[in-house]
């Protein structure tokens, strides 16, 4: 049985996570020659290449692109394995990374339920908007925020988010209008985030408005909700992102359901053994059903 060194492996995932030499060196807090033996090691014991040289850096081989989804899910399971050996309790542990709108504005209000119908599972959340690397087995899941497309992982798109434009009662009742062309009048509100912008909605509705100033600018979506639910202008948000809101009433959509727009914003993104977890399948079930259970009527 022909077992590679364990540092061989973790300099070549390093190396293919970070498509340097130098910069896997200076994660690992080594020399540049010294991970370019540990590579030369592990392509001679495969007996294939398992990178190409290019001008803009490394590119896996196609058996590197094997082996590197074999090795990561075997670096996973060790990491998991000595966990649950250094566990002094029998708690399973679901660790969750996501952006930062979703973990505020949906995942956050919804965690009793989670944990009411999974009191077996301790849910650990970090929230950034760095995709994670699943290489170290820390993180199960990973909701990513995006148009998707990551190779050699699981996908799971949300369905069913739409783009609209919220405004709080208050600020209807001050400034009321009824026609897309009435918002060029109003106080808008500007997010980076939403995967459509004002300037695509408004051309969609027909509206020539695409050098229309906004009052406010904001790189995070919960900003911008915030600021519409405080009466300051109207946002152009996810209807999902802004669910709690909108139960609330602080709230509304200010046109019907056919001026939003539907996107694939959110995805659950995850290696393929994970699915077989029993807190990753819990945990995807469970926000399936919340989903399924946020698109009803209040």
């Amino acid at each position: 049985m022909r077992i590679p060194p364990l540092k061989s492996i973790i300099a070549f995932e390093c190396i293919a996570r970070t498509k340097s030499v130098n910069r896997a060196a200076e994660e690992l807090d080594l020399t540049a020659s010294a991970v370019s033996h540990q590579l030369g090691n592990l392509e001679t014991m495969v007996g294939q290449p398992l990178f190409q040289r290019t001008g803009r850096g490394l590119i896996l081989t196609p058996t590197g692109e094997r082996y590197l989804a074999d090795v990561t899910g075997s670096l996973a399971d060790l990491s998991r394995a000595t966990e649950r050996a250094s566990s002094r309790k029998e708690v399973d542990i679901l660790r969750v990374h996501s952006s930062p709108s979703f973990g505020l504005m949906w995942l956050l209000p919804r965690l009793s339920f989670f944990q009411e119908t999974n009191g077996d599972v301790q849910l650990n959340v970090a929230c950034s908007y760095e995709d994670v690397s699943f290489s170290n087995g820390y993180y199960d899941i990973d909701i990513r925020h995006g148009y998707g497309g990551w190779s050699n992982l699981e996908v799971k798109t949300v369905r069913g988010e739409f783009i609209a434009p919220l405004a709080s009662p208050q600020y209807l009742e001050r400034h009321p209008l009824s026609a897309p062309e009435d918002l060029l009048n109003h106080r808008l509100i500007y997010s980076e985030t939403p995967l459509v912008q004002w300037r695509q909605w408004f051309g969609r509705h027909g509206v020539a408005g695409t050098n229309k100033t906004f009052d406010f600018s904001f790189d995070r979506s919960y900003m911008s909700i915030e600021t519409a639910s405080l009466g300051l202008g109207i946002a152009l948000e996810s209807t999902m992102m802004a669910s709690k809101k909108i139960r609330e009433g602080a709230l509304v959509q200010i046109f019907d359901r056919s001026y939003s727009v539907e996107v694939a914003a959110h995805h659950l993104v995850y290696p393929g053994q994970n699915a077989e977890l029993p807190r990753v399948a819990k945990f995807l079930s469970w926000i399936e059903d919340e989903i399924e259970r946020s698109r009803r009527p209040a």
